[in-house]
């Protein structure tokens, strides 16, 4: 394994369980309804897809982009679309698909402008929920595992663009 990985916080095995639990419980709450699922790239697009598959309910399917860290694993304060949803949402149940909610400075921001979009409901649904860190809190309606105050990696979540595709979630020893 690669030096700069710590210990595995969450198998690919828990991983896999927690959103099969997940998916039946969004089935159950959307049921009859028009669900569209919105991914936040990059990050959650692995939770995603695993996420709709783990569904029993038709659902649309869609991504948008927010940028708000800079070169460093740090948040820079900086937000910006760099991709925006293509599904109309506008009396729609929207499901944002986070991979983590950390300070929930930019879930806020998303928050914001999907709202004024008007969908007729707009809830979250996070992997990773490192609450210890929150400094605005919104509620989420679905939540895979609350993380400790580490730096994690695996299963879509990556530094510096590296070890996104790993099957499990790993603290990293420290980032740089």
């Amino acid at each position: 394994m690669d030096e700069e990985l710590g210990e595995v916080l969450f198998s690919a095995e828990q991983i896999a369980a927690r959103i099969r639990e997940l998916g039946e419980t969004i089935s159950r709450d959307y049921a009859g309804r028009d669900l569209v699922l919105a991914g936040v790239l990059r990050g959650a697009a692995f939770f995603l897809v695993d996420l709709a598959r783990a569904l029993t309910i038709p659902a649309a399917i869609d991504f948008i982009a927010i940028s708000s860290y800079g070169p460093s694993s740090k948040a820079s304060g900086v937000v910006r679309i760099v991709k925006d949803l293509e599904e109309e949402i506008a009396g729609r149940d929207l499901l944002v698909v986070e991979d983590i909610v950390d300070t929930g400075l930019t879930l806020g921001y998303l928050l914001r402008i999907l709202r004024a979009r008007g969908p007729a409901s707009l809830k979250v649904c996070t992997l990773l929920d490192r609450a210890v860190r929150r400094i605005v809190d919104h509620p989420i309606a679905y939540r895979g595992f609350e993380v400790p105050d580490k730096f994690v990696v695996g299963y879509g979540l990556d530094y510096q663009q590296r070890y996104r595709n790993l099957p499990f979630i790993a603290a990293l020893k420290t980032p740089a």
